[in-house]
């Protein structure tokens, strides 16, 4: 019907499009240089500052939790040992013998040749720290004990002073020395085990560093009245001393420490906790390396993607660095010679050059710094602690007791070099292009059939499978219409497709919640009736003992808030020790190690699991102030295991293995770990169990049973 129109008006038809690509391209040529070249100038300049900005918070989001994850590792670790049956019998002995020789009294030659020791090899180096000779009375210790301790196991030692840690018996008939011999090695072992720098004891009592592993200056001295009473040591004693709480943890911030040469030194504590009564205190001495190795990235700025002047740097509240800016370790000379460019003052620089660090001596007062510091995350172009423009990304850091900042920054010319590039580029492509465009216009003019073959090359990369295929619509006419309902149909397919794509990834993330991974894999692939034999796992029952009368007369609400908040920490502490949880039933909740990807030491993880899931109960009720306990079963053992139910499935365990550790956790004691003899022979050298006896169990008779108490 439409045939007459079209063949009376095909050839201006024709003509009148032809005109149209022709005016529309040269036009939209000349705007796309003149016009669109500067805004493509401001906004790739935009662009690149965000991509920067978004760099540099991504790098600094990682350092922050890195360095959080550091002090939260140290924290636990400090805290399980302080708890631990080794560190308060040392507490509590080592005491008792350092109060035997401080009433014993020491001679007056004793006390001579430790005097001597201090001029000969003390005072020489805290000289050159502090930049003058102090006087030797500032340092001495105070009282018999420290003595007589300091010289059988420093003056006297026959190791270099790096390795004294490995005399464990000085040879003086001492009880102390007696027990030294029993207690370091283990002391010395848990504490490179953990990493720490140092580890002491302190009496809560008299303050008296009454065991060190490095035996540094200030061992046995008393941080109440001897010669670092003053120090952030003392004060993270003096604290935990008064804080009868296992969870307690007394953190000083980095100091210079004289007893480490002057070295920037931060302190962790915990009490000792002997029978409700704080006898101790348990310190971790941190050094400032593990910290400035994260936040430096082991000093690897520009694999990190920091370029030639990015960095990451750590502030404190008085705005000193927490760690060693770049240029400190890539150029001194530079370094110090910016220091006096920007104004920092002649002490500042020689006591960073005394020092050997500029941690705890450099001053960094900036917008990024002070906006950190106040708890305000940000990011901005700033003047750097240099004196020139940069690009920095600042936030604070989430460690109890420490008030610190961390920033991310780059030299604003450095990160906008690019764009000087890029100006240069778009002129001479804007030139190109008016020329290209002017001697491709008249020949579009005259393709019309180029839209359709554009719009059939859409199609045909539609076919193969690129879902993200597009034509131009250039035109208005039927075939402008054609391409632009063709980029819709491929646009809602996409839609639809990404839809179908996440739901799929939900229902896998559904499936991985119910059964574990290796298991959920074998159900995708199609296997039914999965059913498989363990010979040998280790599986744990574990139960609120009085949760029904605790919860009877609770809300329904706060019943399943309190049972969900504790059972997720449950959770959490078995993903961290790769345990598989089965299943709770009420206030009882099921575990397995070695199973289904076998581990060698199934039954040391499940032993650790238990003793986390008994402190994680008594914070939880602490939190929430209700007197709740946990007991706890192990056994081990074959068990068979397979997925039940069709509808909504659950990977379940059978076996006498599992029947066994539900009587060990039915007939234990609340708060502590009852396991079965296969348990306790793995483990006996590793834990401190103590025999029950045989216990009645229900179709077992009686049945060997131990117990690990906490």
């Amino acid at each position: 019907m439409s045939s007459p129109n079209v063949t009376g008006s095909v050839r201006p038809a024709r003509w009148g499009l032809a005109a149209k690509l022709f005016t529309t391209l040269v036009l939209l040529g000349a705007i796309t240089v003149l016009v669109t070249g500067a805004l493509g100038y401001v906004r790739a300049r935009d662009a690149l500052e965000k991509a920067v900005f978004d760099q540099l918070t991504a790098a600094r989001q990682t350092k922050t939790r890195q360095v959080e994850d550091y002090f939260r590792t140290i924290n636990a670790e400090l805290r399980l040992l302080a708890t631990s049956k080794m560190v308060v019998d040392a507490t509590r002995e080592f005491r008792i013998a350092v109060n035997q020789l401080e009433r014993a009294g020491t001679s007056p030659e004793l006390r001579q040749k430790v005097g001597n020791w201090y001029t000969e090899n003390f005072i020489p180096g805290i000289t050159r720290v502090l930049g003058k000779e102090p006087a030797l009375a500032d340092y001495l210790p105070v009282g018999a004990a420290p003595y007589d301790l300091q010289y059988h196991y420093i003056v006297a030692n026959p190791h270099p002073a790096e390795r004294r840690k490995l005399l464990d018996d000085a040879g003086d008939g001492s009880d102390y020395s007696r027990l030294h011999a029993v207690y370091h090695p283990l002391m010395r072992a848990a504490a490179a085990t953990v990493g720490f720098f140092d580890f002491m004891v302190a009496d809560a009592k008299s303050g008296r560093l009454i065991y060190t592993v490095e035996k540094e200056v200030d061992f046995t001295t008393s941080l109440q009245v001897g010669p670092y009473r003053q120090s952030n040591v003392a004060a993270a004693v003096a604290r935990c001393a008064l804080t009868p709480d296992r969870s307690a943890v007394c953190l000083e911030d980095f100091a210079s420490y004289a007893p480490s040469g002057g070295a920037p030194i931060a302190f962790m504590g915990t009490p000792v906790i002997d029978q409700g009564v704080v006898i101790g205190v348990l310190i971790a001495q941190l050094s400032n390396e593990e910290i400035d190795k994260v936040v430096t990235g082991g000093r690897r700025w520009r694999q990190e993607g920091f370029g030639d002047t990015g960095e990451a740097y750590l502030v404190g509240p008085d705005y000193l660095v927490r760690s060693g800016p770049r240029a400190f370790y890539e150029n001194r000379e530079d370094y110090f010679a910016q220091l006096k460019t920007v104004g920092a003052s002649d002490e500042e620089i020689a006591a960073i050059q005394r020092y050997g660090t500029p941690v705890q001596h450099q001053h960094i007062d900036t917008k990024a710094t002070r906006a950190a510091l106040a708890g305000v995350e940000g990011t901005g172009e700033i003047v750097g602690y240099r004196g020139v423009p940069t690009l920095a990304s600042w936030g604070p850091l989430a460690v109890p007791g420490l008030k610190w900042a961390l920033v991310a920054k780059i030299d604003s010319a450095e990160a906008f070099a690019p764009i000087d590039q890029l100006r240069q580029d778009l002129l001479v492509v804007g030139g190109l292009a008016l020329l290209v465009v002017a001697a491709t216009a008249a020949w579009l003019s005259n393709a019309l059939l180029g839209p359709l073959r554009e719009l059939t090359a859409g199609v045909r990369r539609f076919a193969d499978g690129d879902y993200g295929a597009s034509v131009p619509v250039r035109t208005r006419d039927e075939i402008g219409q054609l391409c632009t309902a063709f980029n819709g149909m491929v646009e809602d397919l996409r839609q639809k497709n990404v839809v179908i794509e996440n739901k799929n990834r939900e229902n896998e993330q559904l499936l991985l919640n119910v059964l574990p991974a290796p298991i959920a894999n074998r159900l995708r692939g199609g296997e039914e009736g999965i059913a498989d034999g363990f010979a040998e796992v280790t599986v744990a029952f574990a139960d609120l003992v009085g949760f029904t009368e605790l919860t009877s007369e609770m809300p329904p609400h706060d019943v399943v808030t309190l049972l969900n908040g504790l059972f997720t920490r449950f959770d959490a502490a078995a993903h961290d020790l790769g345990i598989e949880k089965i299943k709770t039933v009420g206030d009882a909740y099921m575990a397995v190690c070695g199973m289904p990807v076998p581990v060698a030491n199934h039954a040391e993880r499940m032993v650790r699991m238990a003793i986390r899931m008994v402190h994680i109960a008594r914070e939880h009720a602490m939190e929430h102030n209700v007197s709740m306990k946990l007991r706890v079963g192990v056994n081990t053992g074959p068990v068979v295991a397979g997925v039940i139910g069709k509808s909504k499935y659950i990977y379940d365990l059978w076996g006498d293995t599992v029947n066994l550790a539900s009587r060990m956790e039915s007939g234990g004691i609340p708060d502590s770990i009852q396991v079965t003899r296969q348990v306790y022979d793995q483990l006996k050298g590793q834990f401190a169990f103590e025999p029950r006896g045989a216990i009645e169990v229900k179709g077992k008779g009686k049945v060997e049973a131990w117990l690990l108490r906490l």
